[in-house]
């Protein structure tokens, strides 16, 4: 959405499309929309955040090998046709981490700038790099071929896009912070 935004109104994008406008009625409304953002980064937050979520809880078990707290999984059954492992180490460290992470970022005066550049950072390893050489990795293809050369061209070009693009938030931050 905010692409179509830019799109439309170039550098005077307000950073809240649904408020920036004047658009503040009916407060339900615009409440409700706010709180889906919030759901809808929450998440993919979250996803984004699963190799250092993994790198943490693995030292973790290794520094505490005896502690059920770190390795018990408990089994949930919330409907008898559908039972989950639960890790309460998980829980309690990956739902502290995003609210710590969360908080501190709401805490900025620049918020957009910041999550532009955790955008910027995150996007190519995570969307570009990792797919397509996971990809490489399982089809078995050959360093030479022709698609592995094509696949790792289209990712070095991706990168020079992303580090360009990122060149944007980093001058927002300075803008925000300067000003």
């Amino acid at each position: 959405m905010s692409s179509f935004g830019y799109a439309t109104f170039g550098n005077s994008t307000p950073g809240n499309l649904l408020t920036g406008f004047g658009f503040y009625e009916p407060y339900w409304l615009v409440d409700f929309a706010n709180a889906c953002v919030v759901l809808h980064l929450v998440g993919g937050y979250q996803i984004f955040s699963q190799p250092l979520f993994a790198d943490i809880e693995r030292w973790f078990a290794r520094k505490f090998p005896e502690s059920k707290f770190f390795h018990k999984n408990h089994t949930l059954k919330p409907l008898p046709m559908l039972p989950f492992k639960l890790n309460l180490m998980r829980l309690v460290f990956r739902t502290a981490y995003v609210a710590l992470i969360t908080g501190i970022a709401v805490l900025f005066p620049y918020f957009n700038q910041v999550v532009g550049v955790s955008g910027a950072i995150t996007f190519w390893p995570v969307v570009v790099y990792f797919p397509v050489e996971m990809y490489l990795t399982q089809k078995k293809t050959e360093s030479w071929k022709t698609k592995a050369i094509v696949l790792r061209v289209y990712t070095m070009v991706c990168l020079i896009v992303i580090l360009y693009a990122f060149v944007g938030p980093i001058r927002g931050v300075i803008v925000a912070r300067f000003s």
